[in-house]
């Protein structure tokens, strides 16, 4: 039975996190600043192949652009006269890896943000409109403006209105079309991702359909996915950072499709008025949440949601008495542990009497070799005199699969932790311990994944055992292997392991302590 136990703990654990060490995502590049550098800086889809929307292809303009230069006390961002887009997006409240504002679009993709046109010949994401109003900067004096782009020709007209308001990351945007046979709105292909190397989470277009959270595949958009019905939001995100398009009138559909190799996601609506809201900023569950927009869903805590929450609401709790998130996890991981500390206890009192009576079920193994069913009928009588029940040492670990998923997912996405410092050398809990370095281009890590393998070796001499000396050889390749996994691992996950390891540790050697007492002399 136990290696039914090793064998459901192994998979399960590495299905989640193991296969992701082999393409570890390297530090982001260095953002490079855009051009006008003056500026204050899984639900099922529905597979379709209708032509996407040709309108949101820049062409080369012919008139002079005009730039609006737009800040407040979150974000610097520029905006254009050519298609009425967004070609700069920067927040001030986060930090890249050399201590730079985060930018979430430092120059225009393939498809510009906000990108605009119809299914025709008509390009206005590349059309020159003109330009009301100036310079944006917002503060607690003055909570709100409006900057106007309009366009007019050939019987065809938009006229484009953006709301900033001070204090959020929020831009309210209208839009009214006329002329045009179809009405096409885009996110863009760039505009919301940050870190665009990262391989452990989604990258790119994402929407809220309903309930359902639906993470767009770069691989999957061989041809269009069009999704109809209930739809409520559409997006472009990496591991933290998002930039968001909001309905506020009704959308006939969306499709995501690739262009000039990039992933891209859009609206059709019909000419007329169409209200927006526009998101670029951090994946602030809290902030999300409070703009009542249906955003918080962007937060995906996977597929142990339910579990993932009250942990997430847990560890926010801890650090808003603590001031400490390295010490909040601590501290989860210790009150995580405490409902499983009898169910664990009954399971390593298990597997100590399956040890015990291992000599006579060797016996019983040789005696009836040739005989399977004479074989079980006398491993049960043998339980049975033994009082044991060789499944209660493999449910506990089955018990704690799920918490183990919820508590993972919510150390891997949090952007709290994103430059949340623990102590010493511990300055980023959401990067890896890298404090000796690379060599050869190879992470060395730090002291947190090497004394998380020590520890499981550990545990692994004192866990009572059933095994056979070749599957205990082999067993303990296992610190081995995580400890070479952990060293690209979040500082934080490995520090929620290492504390786990050492919580496991004592409670082994009390109950050890206790079943040497009991017994015979």
């Amino acid at each position: 039975m136990e290696k039914n136990v090793l064998i459901a703990v192994v998979l399960s654990i590495l299905v989640i996190i193991g296969f992701q060490y082999f393409t570890p995502a390297p530090p982001p590049p260095a953002p490079q600043a855009p051009v006008a550098t003056e500026a204050p800086k899984e639900a099922k889809t529905e597979q379709a192949k209708p032509a996407a929307p040709a309108a949101v292809v820049p062409e080369t303009p012919a008139a002079e652009e005009k730039e609006i230069r737009v800040e407040n006390n979150l974000y610097k961002a520029v905006f254009t006269s050519r298609g009425g887009t967004v070609k700069y997006w920067e927040i001030k409240s986060f930090k890249d890896r050399i201590k730079k504002d985060v930018l979430l679009l430092s120059k225009q993709g393939a498809v510009p943000a906000l990108g605009m046109g119809d299914n025709s010949e008509l390009d206005l994401s590349a059309a020159n409109f003109s330009v009301t109003g100036g310079d944006v900067r917002l503060d607690d004096r003055k909570k709100s403006a409006s900057v106007v782009f309009e366009y007019a020709k050939d019987g065809k007209s938009v006229r484009r209105t953006y709301t900033f308001y001070y204090d959020t990351y929020k831009v309210d945007l209208t839009d009214e079309v006329s002329g045009l046979s179809e009405y096409w709105i885009t996110i863009g292909s760039d505009f919301g991702i940050f870190e665009k190397e990262d391989s452990y989470t989604h990258l790119g277009p994402v929407l809220l359909k309903g309930t359902d959270l639906i993470e767009v595949k770069e691989k999957k958009l061989k041809e269009i996915n069009t999704y109809k019905d209930n739809l409520r939001w559409i997006a472009q995100e990496d591991k933290y950072f998002c930039a968001a398009l909001v309905p506020a009138t009704q959308v006939e559909e969306a499709r995501a499709w690739t262009l000039k190799n990039s992933p891209v996601i859009a609206f059709k609506a019909k000419p007329g008025v169409n209200r927006f809201t526009v998101y670029a900023g951090p994946k602030e569950h809290d902030r999300l949440a409070a703009l009542n927009l249906g955003l918080e869903h962007i937060v995906d805590f996977g597929f142990f949601s339910i579990i993932a929450r009250p942990l997430f609401w847990a560890l926010k709790f801890f650090h808003k008495y603590i001031g400490n998130y390295g010490w909040a996890i601590i501290l989860l991981t210790i009150v995580v542990r405490i409902p499983f500390i009898p169910i664990l206890n009954m399971g390593q009192k298990s597997m100590k009497k399956m040890q015990d009576i291992q000599p006579k079920m060797a016996e019983i193994k040789e005696k009836y070799k040739k005989d399977p069913q004479k074989m079980q009928a006398e491993m049960m009588e043998l339980y049975k005199k033994y009082k044991v029940n060789p499944m209660s040492g493999c449910f506990p670990m089955l018990l704690q699969i799920p918490v183990f998923f919820a508590l993972y997912k919510v150390l891997l996405i949090s952007i709290e932790l994103r430059g949340a410092p623990w102590l010493l050398w511990i300055t980023d809990l959401s990067a890896p311990d890298a404090l000796f370095g690379h060599l050869a281009g190879f992470s060395l890590g730090g002291p947190l994944p090497y004394l998380m393998g020590i520890t499981m070796v550990i545990q692994q001499k004192m866990t009572p055992s059933t095994m056979d000396p070749k599957q205990a050889k082999l067993m303990m390749l296992m610190p081995v292997v995580f400890t070479f996994m952990f060293l690209n691992f979040a500082s934080g996950l490995v520090l929620y392991w290492l504390v786990n390891n050492v919580l496991g540790i004592i409670q082994q050697y009390f109950t050890n302590k206790k079943l040497a007492k009991q017994q015979p002399a």
